[in-house]
């Protein structure tokens, strides 16, 4: 399969960070999900763990060094502070990827020409994606199942297209201020990369046209958070809100880079964008059920 699902690539990252925000970005979204399922099975803390480690599993120790790595990666994105929250967070995801690890060099996947070509810092990414993506199996959706999330999405559409833009900030003061550098004139994609800290920071905030209908209804927003999305409703075409808006933890600048008539794509336009959509969500579904299962059969010591 050439397309790796989102919560794929986020296993395969050194340090999650979390990222708030999550409905705006529904990868992030479900791939957080899978640490917190996966941790189900973890064990409670043990006080045989030896000196210097944070977890054992299967025998093999994670150094307080790759807790710390973690932890000043989290940080230096600006979306975490560290608290005994955000590290007991951390080292489950660390437990997680030694396991899938394991697991991958158990199957001489760190034996790959592509591992051997991998940046010494990126072997271990490369070989738990390859792990993954050749043992987590899904099938081909159906025409049908195709044409019902088609025809699910167009009745969530709206009359308009909106084009958003956002900053998001951890902090409420922090986001005060952008609106106010953004309101005296500074450009609203260099506040994004200075301050934002969602991935859509390196394109200037900018996020995909999103339609849903008015008035704003819980749950029918097409994944934008609904008091987001009542404001980009209000807003006139370059506007940006006068105060910032809460979504869980974060505070959001909202501005509205442009705004269209909603013109509908034909079913054979966006069939294979769907199909794909469908895959990838199958593949977080079929990756998050495999890895609680070796996370239960291991033997972890934390």
């Amino acid at each position: 399969m050439s397309r790796m699902s989102p919560l794929i690539r986020t296993l395969c990252a050194s340090a999650f960070v979390s990222v708030a925000l999550n409905a705006v970005l529904p990868a992030l979204a479900r791939a957080q999900d899978l640490p917190a399922a996966a941790s189900q099975a973890l064990p409670a803390a043990s006080k045989d763990l030896p000196a210097g480690a944070v977890a054992v599993v299967n025998g093999v120790q994670i150094p307080q060094s790759a807790m710390d790595d973690a932890v000043r990666t989290a940080v230096s994105r600006g979306s975490d502070v560290d608290t005994p929250q955000l590290r007991a967070a951390l080292k489950q995801q660390l437990i997680i990827r030694e396991v899938l690890r394991q697991q991958a060099v158990r199957a001489h996947y760190d034996q790959r020409p592509e591992v051997a070509q991998a940046a010494e810092d990126q072997k271990v990414d490369v070989e738990i994606q390859a792990w993954l993506q050749d043992n987590v199996h899904v099938p081909e959706p159906t025409e049908r199942q195709i044409r019902a999330r088609y025809n699910s999405v167009n009745t969530e559409l709206g009359k308009y297209e909106y084009k958003p833009q956002f900053v998001v900030l951890a902090d409420q003061a922090v986001a005060k201020d952008v609106i106010a550098q953004a309101k005296a004139g500074k450009p609203f994609d260099a506040l994004a990369r200075k301050y934002s800290i969602v991935p859509s920071k390196e394109n200037g905030g900018e996020m995909p046209w999103v339609s849903f209908k008015t008035p704003v209804v819980e749950g029918k927003t097409r994944g934008v958070p609904v008091d987001v999305a009542r404001m980009l409703a209000q807003l006139p075409v370059g506007g940006v809100a006068p105060q910032p808006v809460q979504s869980g933890q974060a505070w959001v600048v909202v501005k509205l880079d442009d705004k269209r008539a909603m013109n509908v794509q034909s079913y054979g336009d966006v069939k294979d964008q769907i199909r794909r959509q469908i895959i990838a969500e199958s593949m977080d579904a079929g990756a998050a059920k495999l890895v609680k299962s070796l996370v239960q059969s291991a033997k972890i010591v934390q």
